[in-house]
């Protein structure tokens, strides 16, 4: 647990129905243990996709498809989704669910390694949706940063592990001692990095919401400001 489940609760009690479809996908999704984002996470995504307005957006980890069909209802009318799952069984059923939410020309799955098949991918994308197996974040970071737009925002979803990672990883068990620690890895190079501006916050499982930002050409060009003024 990271906030205390009464917050959540109330947070909870306040949040509006989504349309009719993503509700009943979500019903479904939570019956079968598809995990999906939490309702304070679809909330801070909506506000996200109306102040952002992106146009083209890269989901890495598909799932059955409801946060696809989610932010389809939220961004522009000319946006696209890209979305990765490598998970053969739960394909057909996102397949079939952008096709029961009208959403198939708004929505593209590729199937396979999220990491292979961004490889392959080349435009920018204005956002990325980062939601796939935690112990692979770092991993895919070099290919989310070079698809990344100049000035686009990056979420991670489900950083915080419940809590775990702020663990000792010998308090953590032995079976989640490398997702732990990658998860810890990935955490510092978000914050440590000179192209982004990031902020972790203990919104669900923890997200980690990260806005590209060169930081050092901003820094090396308020030094030469500064020299210049003192001339």
């Amino acid at each position: 647990m990271i906030v205390d489940d009464r917050i959540t609760t109330y947070i909870h009690s306040l949040e509006t129905a989504n349309l009719p479809v993503i509700e009943e996908i979500e019903k479904e999704a939570l019956e079968t243990f598809v995990p999906i984002i939490r309702k304070e996470t679809q909330s801070f995504l909506k506000v996200l996709l109306t102040i952002k307005k992106p146009k083209r957006i890269l989901e890495v980890g598909t799932a059955v498809g409801f946060s696809a069909i989610l932010m389809s209802t939220y961004m522009p009318e000319d946006g696209h989704i890209t979305t990765i799952e490598n998970y053969e069984k739960r394909i057909p059923i996102a397949r079939a669910n952008f096709k029961r939410a009208g959403k198939e020309d708004k929505i593209t799955l590729i199937e396979g390694d999220a990491f292979e098949v961004m490889k392959t991918l080349e435009d920018p994308y204005d956002f990325i949706f980062m939601d796939a197996a935690k112990g692979q974040y770092i991993h895919y970071m070099p290919e989310v940063l070079r698809l990344l737009a100049p000035d686009g925002v990056l979420m991670s979803d489900n950083v915080l592990q419940d809590g775990d990672i702020t663990q000792s990883r010998f308090a953590v068990e032995r079976r989640n001692r490398t997702i732990h620690s990658r998860m810890r890895e990935y955490l510092y190079e978000l914050k440590h990095h000179e192209e982004l501006e990031t902020s972790i916050l203990p919104l669900g499982d923890g997200v980690a919401l990260s806005c590209r930002f060169d930081r050092k050409g901003r820094v090396e060009a308020k030094v030469m400001d500064d020299k210049k003024e003192e001339e």
